[in-house]
């Protein structure tokens, strides 16, 4: 866990930096406890997990920093939480237990204790534990946070967005494909088209994006073993969207808004499968 390998003394330098503080008795004051026990987390040589979320959301400052000082701005820029100090302690202090419990499993993905167990070393006693004394667990919540990504605020509290969408993660959860016109009978490049990846059925998709004049068309240019269905067919070297039927002895049926015919197989040659339909309504 990233936060044992933190140096207490730094750790509670940038603690004090993200309040403006100088003097522990400062932040002793603002978490509303005794100055002795800043003095203590010295001596165990660790900071406690909830001071570290609590800090987090009460001036946010972005936690990875806090623990390891890595990034080059403390601050994420983000609104400040309606509640602060003692208040925000007591606040997430009563967030702890099953509600916790549940919020870290689902930021990991995990939907047996076990899984979670096994991710952190520990028994299945330490987290019925958690469960029993209705205990918030400051260090998996930090660990959790820096691990998946998930908003801090959020496993600490149940409140705001459990992951918020940003411009990066929007261009990681979009698949580039190249956009054609088709025209007379021809594919011509114009540019690119983002598409969702659930829009495939695979991971890894070879795909374009076909534009016509009143509708364009998702194609999978993996598949050339032709069947029935929607598909863009190669015919004497033009190119057209055509619903296909198989025929036997090797014949197949072209239909389109345009045109009906039957030809052999070995007539045509294939360009991609049609995924999606898309109408322009002008």
């Amino acid at each position: 866990m990233r936060l044992e390998n933190a140096v207490a003394s730094d750790v509670l330098e940038r603690i004090l930096s993200a309040y403006g503080f100088t003097m522990q008795k400062e932040l002793s004051d603002r978490l509303g406890i005794a100055k002795s026990n800043v003095a203590s987390w010295l001596q165990r040589g660790q900071v406690p997990g909830n001071v570290l979320v609590q800090c987090a959301l009460d001036t946010g400052t972005d936690v990875n920093w806090l623990v390891t000082g890595e990034l080059e701005n403390a601050s994420q820029n983000i609104s400040q939480p309606e509640t602060t100090g003692k208040a925000l302690y007591d606040e997430i202090m009563s967030n702890g237990g099953k509600a916790v419990l549940r919020r870290i499993m689902d930021a990991y993905g995990f939907t047996l204790q076990k899984e979670l167990c096994q991710l952190l070393g520990i028994s299945s006693g330490t987290v019925s534990t958690w469960v029993r004394r209705e205990y918030f667990p400051g260090d998996v919540v930090v660990a959790c946070a820096l691990e998946t990504g998930v908003s801090l605020r959020w496993i600490a509290t149940g409140k705001g967005e459990a992951k918020k969408t940003t411009a990066a993660s929007l261009e990681q959860a979009s698949i580039t494909l190249p956009k054609m016109r088709l025209e007379s009978g021809r594919l011509k490049a114009i540019g690119s088209w983002s598409a969702d990846p659930s829009m495939f059925n695979a991971t890894s998709v070879s795909a374009a994006y076909i534009e016509g004049i009143k509708y364009s068309w998702l194609v999978d240019l993996s598949q050339t073993e032709i069947g029935n269905g929607r598909w863009i067919v190669i015919v004497d070297g033009s190119y057209d969207v055509y619903d296909v039927v198989r025929l036997p002895a090797g014949k197949i049926r072209l239909v389109n808004a345009s045109i009906e015919f039957e030809c052999s197989l070995t007539d045509i040659d294939v360009y991609g499968t049609v995924l999606f339909t898309f109408e322009k309504h002008l």
